[in-house]
């Protein structure tokens, strides 16, 4: 390979008195060019004597379009633009366009005529050559070439011939410098396919697998798309940066560039993730992802700067193309890592589900601190096996980068090359001295060349070797050449000093500016638009949100509401509906309906002034499952109400004896408008009243009846729910007896399964088919289909009926197997009266606890069975009256203990005569005595608080109570208590408000009243 460089003055090489004696330097080389096209002398055969003089049409004979032979030959000229004719150069008005539009023209040996062939130190403006520094002339051709010995022959003669108007390098004419220089091309093959495409499935498919395992997600295809956008903008900003560096990325095949990215973003995420998992669920989602983000980053950081440390010491010894690929590789980790802390975790902070992600990251922070002192005491190799560490990671992700870098240096290179590196690094013998090793620097200082050759040789692309490679050896990937020193010709009299002041922007910024800074503002301003909207979209300023970017240790989450104007005297009895309507009945004979959606609006449905029809006392109330119905049992009927029009419904006699039943409900599978009551007495008899009609039938559940209760299962996805009926009776037997359309089904009777003559009672575990019976020291997880005992609980002495219990199932629950991810019973001890929540939650390695015949499937889904769930006890000292929520917590209503010596309790004990407040009764704090309190379940006590049951600001303005009245349930987050003549309604923030679109899975039924001690009765519950 022989070349000459024709310079003229700083970068003037395309004048045209340049090119017109670049054509006369041509032709004396290779003799007359002009029209050439050497396709037309095909068949001609060669000269007899090798040595002989060529005429043009034998040298075109042996071109190397006619057939590759020892003798054959190529050359690559700027002239051949204009088909090396000095006419054509002549008539050519506009030189810059011609060269730009023919930029893509190829020679007759079909080689692309690329500027960066052609041209030397070339400088461009809008994508377009604006000059160039030197005309490139090159000879490809064999040993045995004739066209070869000419060129080699005429060379020498040239300072003779032209001296006069060129200064020539070297001045003889000779060139003896030459170097062996491998190019190689090396295409993809239908194996490297498959090793791609298997390295890319397995990388998803480990994405996929962890992704499937993350709860805390709402939106798992966003969660996809938003990698595979970071992915993106990592690759194109690490690519913009290589180009900035003028690093060569086509030696490595371009799925290679994606991969490497994929798989080091996918460390960081999955960290992240499995970090944000164990943040405490009580925090705000901020708080959340800043606690997580501040788990992983110094992890993350080492992890990069490891990594990047590794791969530039691997540039330094590998072959060009891969020392190129780590460059990009370790500024691809960089940029990764800097829009995983912008761009992922913003997108991630808005689709993290509050609900869902509370629940997970509840059970992992308990997982936490019940497993702090065995975290301490694990083998430290054990742990990294396991890959509970992040260096795990780390190590995985460094022995993939590791790795791929060997596997490309082995496969596209030669593996010889960091065997030689090394060497030389490390003061050895050059392997191999001859093959390959970079051209020695020219020594024309003094012309101020804009590229040296060495530079030039250097820049060749891929693509001209592979065009060069589909020539001369059709079937290999490589070709080795002797490459000679240019022989370098200046123009006498030009001016080589540099008189173009260079910009100080590199012409790729100054590219970028000009085409690509004003779609670049465009895109932006629309993508932080679009941005905001769907923020503003997944994220609505509700009360609910704003709270919960307030800094919850200064702020209490415990909140407090007055409902009042509704009675004069005190509140006996409480009731909810899930459409958000409350229900109280009063000592001063009136009822009121609250509309907890409406302001906290109250009707007065009866009072003494306005007679309805409703006999005192009101015996029982409930409302159907829609909040359209109203029941109200007195002493000797039954009063229908519509909540809906506030209108008087039907009044249906009933025979009561002023006896309080021990259930009333409203069957939800009615066919007629108005749901049909259901009255279960004491004695055991179940009454069915027919509204329309008035009728009413009678069977008797069973004798000696001590509970009973309602059970709403819920069989399927798409099917009605069905009632069932559990009674227990003293005898120790439970009576379940299902509704089947408008009459009560066989009854079934499990026998045997509670301790005679004992205070029973019954907790439905609505909507799943299973119920808690227990007596004073048993509780019993029973199977409502076939009265089997799925587990039996160890607690304390419970105080009778203040059993009451809370759970959530995990989403991969079915008809088969049901598995709980929290399981929490409450209760009061008999004997100390401290409140016990008992919270029962999977072993750390497990998902979920098994519901009931968990054997064999327990292999398959990871949960585990109640012997091996974690269990954890939290007691509450004077609890008062209190109510277990949805997730587990308790909220209760108490009175702090009194420190005030003994005459003044018996004066403040006074003044409760007059139930009216006054000075006096302040002082002694008649009000400011009470409290309501929150209890969280399992062993956390950072999240208990306590506040004051009235502010100190405010008046409370309603009469002195000596203990508080029933509490009942106000939706998922909130109890209400029922307070002299008023309702207090406790509510934890961060709950969406309640009353709106709860789901109750059990009507409101035989609800407690005053004469009952506060604590020592509960409603019983089910999630």
């Amino acid at each position: 390979m022989r070349s000459i460089w024709i310079h003229s003055s700083y970068m003037q090489a395309l004048s045209p008195d340049v090119l017109l004696s670049a054509l006369e330097l041509q032709d004396e080389l290779l003799g007359t060019t002009q029209d050439f096209n050497p396709g037309r002398y095909s068949g001609l055969p060669p000269p007899g004597d090798p040595n002989a003089p060529l005429s043009p049409a034998q040298r075109d004979a042996l071109h190397v379009v006619n057939g590759l032979t020892d003798q054959s030959w190529a050359f690559q000229s700027p002239l051949l633009y204009w088909n090396c004719s000095r006419e054509r150069i002549l008539a050519d008005e506009d030189i810059l366009a011609t060269v730009n539009d023919r930029k893509n023209q190829s020679t007759p040996a079909n080689i692309t005529l690329r500027h960066s062939i052609v041209f030397s130190g070339k400088r461009f403006e809008d994508r377009r050559l604006l000059a160039a520094d030197a005309l490139v002339i090159t000879l490809l051709y064999r040993n045995a070439s004739p066209v070869g010995r000419h060129w080699e022959d005429v060379a020498p003669s040239l300072p003779a011939k032209v001296g006069d108007k060129w200064d020539i390098y070297p001045a003889n004419g000779q060139v003896s410098g030459s170097q062996l220089y491998e190019f190689k091309f090396r295409p993809i093959t239908a194996q490297d396919s498959i090793i791609f495409a298997v390295a890319y499935a397995v990388a998803l498919l480990y994405f996929l697998i962890n992704l499937t395992k993350l709860r805390a997600i709402k939106s798992k295809f966003g969660l996809i798309v938003t990698v595979i956008a970071q992915i993106l903008l990592s690759i194109v900003s690490s690519l913009t940066v290589c180009a900035f560096l003028n690093l060569d990325l086509s030696r490595i095949p371009r799925a290679a560039y994606p991969l490497i990215v994929l798989i080091m973003s996918l460390d960081h995420i999955l960290r992240l993730m499995n970090a944000l998992i164990r943040t405490p669920s009580e925090d705000s989602t901020s708080n959340r992802i800043g606690y997580a983000f501040g788990e992983i980053a110094p992890a993350a950081l080492a992890t990069s700067i490891q990594n990047c440390a590794i791969l530039i010491a691997l540039s330094r010894v590998v072959s060009p193309g891969v020392s190129e690929f780590c460059i990009f590789a370790a500024v691809a980790i960089v940029l990764d890592t800097f829009y995983l802390s912008t761009f992922f975790l913003s997108v991630l902070s808005v689709d993290v589900r509050r609900m869902e992600l509370g629940d997970a990251l509840a059970k992992e922070s308990m997982r936490r601190n019940r497993n702090a002192n065995y975290s301490r005491n694990s083998s430290w190799v054990k742990r990294i096996v396991q890959g509970k560490i992040a260096l795990s990671t780390r190590v995985a992700g460094t022995l993939v980068v590791l790795g791929f870098v060997f596997i490309a240096q082995s496969r596209f290179f030669s593996d010889r090359d960091i065997s030689r590196r090394l060497s030389q690094l490390y003061g050895g013998k050059n392997l191999e001295p001859s093959l390959p090793s970079p051209l020695k620097t020219s020594l024309l200082n003094e012309i101020h060349q804009a590229r040296s050759p060495t530079s030039w040789l250097l820049l060749q692309d891929h693509d001209a070797a592979h065009e060069i490679i589909r020539i001369i050896k059709p079937s290999a990937y490589s070709y080795i050449a002797r490459v000679y020193e240019p022989l370098v010709f200046v123009k006498k009299g030009s001016n080589r000093a540099p008189r173009m002041k260079e910009s100080i922007l590199s012409p790729a910024v100054l590219d970028f500016i000009n085409h690509q800074l004003t779609p670049l503002v465009f895109i932006d301003v629309l993508v932080v638009f679009l941005l905001r909207r769907l923020t503003a979209y997944l994220l609505p300023d509700d009360k609910a949100k704003r709270e919960g970017l307030s800094d919850s240790s200064e702020e209490p989450s415990l909140g407090v509401k007055t409902l009042s104007g509704g009675h004069c005297l005190d509140i006996a009895m409480l009731a909810y509906s899930s459409g958000g309507y409350a229900v109280s009945v009063g000592l001063d004979r009136k009822i009121c309906l609250w509309s907890l959606n409406n302001e906290d609006r109250c009707f007065t449905i009866s009072d003494p002034e306005r007679d309805i029809g409703i006999k005192f006392p009101v015996l029982a109330i409930a409302i159907d499952e829609d909040s359209e119905w109203l029941a109200i049992l007195s002493s000797d009927a039954v009063t229908f109400w519509n909540i809906a029009t506030n209108v008087q419904g039907p009044i249906i006699a009933a025979e009561t004896y002023n006896q309080k039943p021990t259930a009333f409900f409203l069957d939800p599978n009615v066919s007629s408008n108005i749901p049909r009551p259901v009255i279960v007495w004491k004695n055991g008899t179940v009454v069915d009243i027919e509204p329309a009609s008035g009728e009413s039938r009678e069977f008797m559940l069973c004798s000696g009846l001590t509970c009973a209760r309602q059970l709403i299962s819920i069989a399927g996805e798409h099917q009605s729910p069905t009632v069932f009926l559990i009674a227990t009776s003293r005898n120790g037997d439970i009576h379940v007896v299902e509704r089947i359309g408008m009459s009560w089904g066989e009854q079934k009777v499990f026998t045997g399964k509670l301790v005679v003559d004992e205070i029973h009672q019954v907790v439905p575990l609505s909507p799943l088919a299973y119920f808690l019976a227990s007596s004073k020291s048993d509780v019993h997880l029973i199977n409502l289909n076939d009265g089997s005992t799925a587990w039996s609980f160890s607690i304390e002495n419970l105080r009778p009926r203040s059993l009451d219990c809370a759970f959530s199932c995990h989403r991969a629950s079915n008809a088969m197997s049901i598995g709980l991810k929290s399981f929490t019973l409450s209760y009061q001890a008999l004997d100390s009266g401290d409140g016990i929540l008992h919270t029962f939650t999977p072993h750390e390695d497990d998902d979920a606890i098994f519901l009931q015949n968990y054997g064999i499937d327990r292999a398959i889904s990871g949960w585990c069975g109640w012997s091996e769930a974690v269990q954890t006890t939290k007691r509450i000292d004077n609890p008062g009256v209190w109510r277990l929520l949805y997730d587990g917590s308790a909220i209760g209503l108490r009175r702090r203990p009194r420190t005030e010596s003994r005459n003044r309790q018996q004066k403040a004990i006074s003044s409760v005569r007059n139930r009216l407040p006054n000075a006096k009764s302040q002082e002694v704090g008649a009000f400011n005595c009470w409290e309501l309190w929150r209890a969280a379940p399992g062993d956390r006590q950072d999240i208990d608080e306590i506040t004051p049951l009235f502010p100190s600001d405010e008046d409370p303005g309603q009469m002195i109570v000596c203990e508080p009245g029933p509490g009942v349930k106000f939706g998922e987050s909130s109890v209400a208590f029922a307070f002299g003549n008023v309702i207090k309604v406790a509510t934890l923030s961060g709950y969406k408000p309640s009353g709106i679109n709860e789901v109750s899975h059990e009507s409101l039924m035989n609800m407690p009243t005053r004469r009952r001690k506060g604590g020592t009765m509960a409603r019983p519950t089910g999630t």
